[in-house]
């Protein structure tokens, strides 16, 4: 029965694995849509949010039956409950690569630096999400404490894009309305990166039970 119950518990891992490497692929596509603004990176980063929204609920099967049926010991218990937190976070980055697609149409052709800078911060922020869930997976938690101060860089740059946007808005260089839609775009991948610590908060949870309030 425990055999059983461990490998369970290795397929867990597995799927989260999965689960966020599909969210880094939709990122990657949503970043590749903005910048090369081909038609297939959008159909790939929808195409993605479909598996990622099937993926979160397999994982959540998973969990109840193993939560219902094996009557897991504490530290397995903070384990599981812990996945399903973890899961809803990496859902919503789904859906977060899916809105920043939308976006990509509306842009134009705006300034190459501010499209730069959100390179910068789509590639921290992905950064972040491979570290949380390698933490998870590897059970590392000073791995998840290093993505929780992680975010202070995506955080920062995501004020220098504000600034670097009113620059842009104040000179009337560029579309105005194209720079609010840049604006929400860094919004979306400033909230991935929120995303990500809360994975990382997750995990040191499920490893020492305790959780930031």
């Amino acid at each position: 029965m425990r055999d059983r119950y461990e490998e369970q518990l290795r397929l867990l891992n597995k799927e989260l694995a999965e689960m966020g490497g599909l969210c880094e692929e939709g990122i990657s596509y949503a970043v590749k849509y903005l910048t090369e603004n081909k038609p297939e990176m959008k159909k790939n980063a929808e195409e993605c949010e479909k598996q990622i929204d099937r993926t979160e609920r397999d994982i959540e099967a998973l969990c109840m039956r193993l939560l219902m049926h094996q009557q897991p010991v504490a530290a397995d218990f903070r384990q599981i409950t812990a996945a399903l937190k973890m899961i809803s976070d990496m859902e919503r980055i789904g859906d977060h690569a899916e809105d920043i697609v939308e976006l990509g149409d509306y842009i134009g052709e705006t300034d190459k630096t501010l499209r730069e800078h959100i390179g910068k911060m789509a590639e921290a922020a992905v950064k972040m999400l491979a570290a949380s869930v390698n933490s998870y997976t590897e059970k590392d938690a000073d791995l998840a404490k290093s993505v929780i101060l992680m975010d202070n860089t995506v955080d920062e740059l995501f004020i220098e894009m504000k600034q670097k946007l009113l620059n842009a808005v104040k000179s009337e260089a560029e579309d105005a309305a194209a720079l609010l839609d840049l604006l929400m775009i860094a919004k979306y991948f400033e909230r991935i990166g929120d995303h990500a610590e809360n994975i990382a908060e997750w995990v040191i949870y499920a490893l020492t039970g305790q959780h930031k309030a």
